[in-house]
């Protein structure tokens, strides 16, 4: 079975990782980005079947990264 994080296409979220380095809440996130707890949640357990460009781009902005370091395909 694949990680809690990674999708049915091989594809890992790393919203964990981001929101403990840059020490954000979840809660915070929501507010910041405009997507609901639970839209994120989803996102972050790898359960998330697609994401809008403009949700990419929202988060990347206020988690200052780029794509890749929220999504990577693969190990």
């Amino acid at each position: 079975m694949p990680p809690a994080d990674t999708d049915a296409n091989g594809v890992r979220v790393h919203l964990d990782r981001l929101l403990a380095e840059r020490g954000v809440t979840l809660t915070e996130l929501s507010e910041r980005v405009g997507v609901t707890q639970a839209n994120l949640s989803i996102l972050k357990n790898g359960r998330a079947r697609a994401i809008r460009f403009s949700t990419l781009a929202r988060l990347c902005e206020v988690l200052d990264c780029q794509p890749g370091d929220l999504l990577s395909h693969g190990g």
